[in-house]
């Protein structure tokens, strides 16, 4: 029994031992059959995957500004790697320690000896590639870390710099949401989203060796250069958007809004010159979230900035309404339409001028339902032909769709039509808003919001963007110039009036709607303001929305409003052609010459050529510094300027002549030549402690006595004026005002007035309408349902005006001075020439 046993072990075992024998022949055999019969074919084809083409990304191309000003760029930036297999053993030993020394103390998050033993190791262990540090550096930092031991040695240095762009936004964060961003996943939002094709580019390939550690490129001239990506010129203007931003921002912060947005238009062209848009985030500060201006999350329903449309839809259904006739809004509660509407205020019987002046829900919605009751689809109609049920093709991707409700809609109820008159009902973003107050402002042509001017490579221009025109024509010149009346009253006696401004005029129109939440309206509120400026000569429209106000005020005119009125003024302030109007209203000045003594030649040149002053305003010699010659100010007197030389700023050692000079210009020439300086006073030099031409040692105390520079009493002689002397201000608008030549005897006369004609019945409403539109005098039906024609008022002739009485008082616009006494004949003619003036 135990010989059975013994045997089995025994023949289990040698079979055992017999298979392993036999596997590991197996093993031996096929290592020796790959390493030598295959060898070729498995390292060709480990070669093969260790080098391979990568594609290399192309630089980004840049959005800028209106005037370039660069508002989104991509900045290089540099990743440190290194490759020890490529350093000489004698390099290495005698340079790893400093290069340690330099890393530690650049990079500053490890010591000299853990850098050093870091690149020990990687040496000994045969690596190829290493990151020595995660953090990326800059252009000037990648120079000098080029310049350090070992690396400096380029090639056989083994260092190895892989670029990476990121983008750099110059001006922060302003217009951040209107530039957008572009995430890993090709998804984002604003111009770098929409315009990724262009801005892009063309991505190169190179060859790249897989190492140790990551990837190494290999530089085997087989590399494809990327093609960078083309620039974005917007039409924002820097300053204007800045101003925007800030105005937004601060009525956010007092009345503790849930979001605001503003847009800022060229009437004419459509160029969007500034889009602020900023919501409340969880800690309480307000950021450019999202585009509350056109996409999504910014339409709303309207409220009382569509009773415009509303408004317009009437007149032109109706062109006998005028402003003067009457609409009988009742005590401030009526039921119209099957829903009761009501006012802030009871009004009433007042004009229609006044029932959009005073923003009156029943006005508006008692005129839409008395012209559209029997056919609302014609109310809808005016609607779409305005354009407000599309959306504008805005350049960004990412707008709105607009909706406007249709009586085919399942929704549509009897209460419908008065509803959406007043702005409810229907949703719009603010955007879409402004396209139509600025086709109103632009002579009914509708133009297309634009915010992209040119697609551009360099200085060649690849795409350029054109005004596109979506309606030529949305309503007659009558209408228009109805609704210029009304929305210029708005700001005149209506619901704006806190903002109207003294120096230009606005028009426009308050909107304040409940917010619709949970299935019904709440004691939530938007607040907008929407018009155009100035209104006599529209150049911008522009639009504000705030909402969920939460300090008490709850009012367009209260909260928008104001951000609206502060936008214009800074633009009408940056805008030349406005500033005209406002300096008529001025009196005129005429800025004196300035004195000329002495001083640098460049200098004194470059201020004689921009006033317009003739005569040798060079020294021949092309010295540095000059004096003129004459000692009274020829300049006042004569209108010319002769400078020579100044000999004594020619001699070393010896005191200058600074008198005449300015303290910067003294102080120059005497702390240059070591010597100390006291002065006191203000203005040019008049005195100086040491005598010009005398020995001057450094270190020698020079006292100075400033004195202000006062023009000549009296002019010897009382010349006549010439025009390329004076610098005026926009004389062409100002009042004529008596001449200081003339002012003696000479006595101004004015025409009477011409007598006006009596105002006929539409002449009469009030406010009238612009002085250029003709008077409509078509009658009117005998009765019309709600609306009762004015009575026409009787007007009395302008008396005419007196004559002003002569002014004694001196003209102070011109730097001409007079004789006291004693006039020659020269400047008796110029009296003569200036009373016939």
């Amino acid at each position: 029994m135990k010989g059975s046993v013994k045997k089995s072990i025994v023949t289990r075992v040698r079979l055992a031992f017999l298979g392993v024998a036999l596997f590991s022949c197996a093993v031996a055999w096929k290592i020796s059959r790959i390493q030598y019969q295959e060898g070729a074919k498995w390292r060709a084809l480990e070669q093969e995957r260790r080098i391979s083409y990568q594609p290399v990304p192309a630089t980004r191309g840049n959005i800028y500004s209106d005037n370039e000003s660069i508002m989104a760029t991509s900045l290089p930036f540099y990743r440190v790697a290194w490759d020890p297999a490529v350093v000489d053993d004698d390099a290495f030993n005698r340079n790893v320690d400093s290069l340690a020394w330099h890393l530690a103390h650049f990079f500053q998050d490890r010591s000299m000896a853990e850098y050093s033993h870091k690149l020990r190791n990687a040496r000994k262990e045969g690596a190829r590639y290493i990151r020595l540090n995660s953090r990326q550096i800059n252009f000037q930092e990648k120079k000098e870390l080029a310049s350090w031991p070992i690396f400096r040695a380029k090639r056989r240095g083994g260092v190895i710099f892989e670029k990476v762009d990121k983008r750099f936004r110059p001006f922060g964060g302003l217009a951040q949401r209107t530039v957008g961003f572009v995430n890993e996943d090709r998804n984002g939002a604003g111009l770098e989203f929409t315009f990724q094709s262009k801005l892009a580019g063309r991505p190169g390939e190179a060859l790249f060796e897989r190492v140790p550690g990551g990837f190494k490129p290999v530089y085997d001239g087989t590399e494809i250069k990327p093609q960078p990506g083309y620039d974005v010129k917007t039409t924002l203007d820097i300053n204007l958007q800045d101003g925007a931003e800030d105005a937004l921002y601060r009525a956010l912060v007092a009345n503790d809004a849930k979001y605001g947005c503003v847009i800022l238009m060229e009437v004419k062209t459509g160029e969007i010159k500034a889009v602020a848009n900023l919501g409340k985030a969880a800690d309480g500060t307000y950021k450019e979230d999202y585009n509350y201006a056109f996409a999504d999350q910014g339409r709303t329903e309207p409220g009382s900035t569509f009773k415009l449309a509303s408004m317009t839809a009437v007149m032109e259904a109706d062109p006998t309404l005028q402003l003067d006739d009457i609409v009988d809004t009742g005590p401030g509660r009526m039921l119209i339409g099957g829903a009761v509407k009501t006012d802030s205020h009871a009004n009433g019987r007042i004009t229609v001028q006044q029932v959009f002046e005073k923003s009156s829900n029943i006005g508006v919605a008692r005129l839409v339902q008395e012209h559209f009751a029997g056919n609302p689809t014609r109310y809808t109609d005016y609607l779409k032909k305005f354009g407000l049920d599309k959306p504008l093709g805005f350049q960004m991707s990412g707008e709105a769709l607009p909706y406007v409700k249709d009586p085919r809609d399942p929704s549509w109820s009897r209460t419908s039509l008065s509803t959406m008159a007043i702005g409810y009902e229907l949703k719009l973003a603010p955007l879409q808003t402004l396209a139509f107050y600025n086709a109103v402002a632009n002579r009914g042509v509708k133009v297309a919001p634009m915010i992209v001017k040119e697609i551009k490579q360099a200085d060649q221009v690849i795409e350029h963007f054109d005004t596109q025109v979506l309606n030529p024509r949305i309503c007659s010149d009558a209408t228009l110039r109805k609704l210029h009346a009304m929305l210029e009253g708005v700001v005149l006696e209506g619901t704006a009036k806190a903002i109207r401004p003294k120096d230009y005029s606005i028009a426009g129109k308050t909107g304040t709607a409940w917010k619709f939440k949970n299935g019904q309206y709440t004691k939530t509120y938007s607040t907008s303001f929407c018009g155009f400026f100035p209104a006599d000569k529209p150049k911008y429209s522009c639009i504000v929305v705030i909402d969920s106000p939460s300090k008490g005020r709850i009012y367009g005119g209260d909260v928008a409003a104001p951000v609206f009125r502060d936008i214009a003024d800074r633009c009408m302030a940056r805008d030349q052609a406005s500033q005209r109007p406002m300096l008529a209203r001025v009196p005129a000045r005429r800025t004196p010459v300035p004195l000329v003594r002495a001083g640098l030649q460049q200098e004194i040149a470059l201020v004689c050529e921009k006033i317009g002053l003739p005569g040798q305003t060079r020294a021949t010699g092309g010295e540095e510094w000059v004096r003129a010659t004459a000692a009274v100010d020829t300049a006042f007197v004569a209108r010319t300027v002769s400078l020579r030389p100044d000999a004594s700023v020619a001699h070393p050692g010896r005191m200058p002549d600074v008198r005449g000079l300015t303290l910067r210009d003294a102080l120059f020439l005497l702390e240059n030549r070591g010597l100390k300086v006291q002065a006191s006073g203000s203005g040019r030099v008049r005195e100086q402690s040491v005598a010009p031409g005398d020995f001057a040692k450094r270190g020698l105390l020079v006292g100075l006595l400033l004195t202000p520079t006062a023009a000549p009493t009296a002019a010897p002689l009382a010349l006549p004026a010439p025009v390329h002397t004076e610098i005026e201000e926009n004389t062409l608008l100002i009042p004529a005002e008596v001449s200081s030549h003339a002012k003696a005897g000479a006595r101004p006369t004015a025409k009477p007035l011409a007598k006006p004609a009596p105002k006929t019945k539409a002449a009469a409403a009030k406010p009238t309408a612009p002085a250029e539109a003709p008077t409509k005098t078509a009658a009117k039906p005998a009765n019309k349902p709600g609306v009762t024609p004015a009575k026409a008022k009787s007007t009395k002739a302008e008396p005419k005006p007196k004559k002003p009485a002569a002014n004694g008082k001196a003209d102070i616009r011109t730097t001409q001075r007079t004789a006291p006494a004693g006039r020659s004949a020269a400047s008796q003619a110029v009296a003569k020439t200036s009373k016939r003036a």
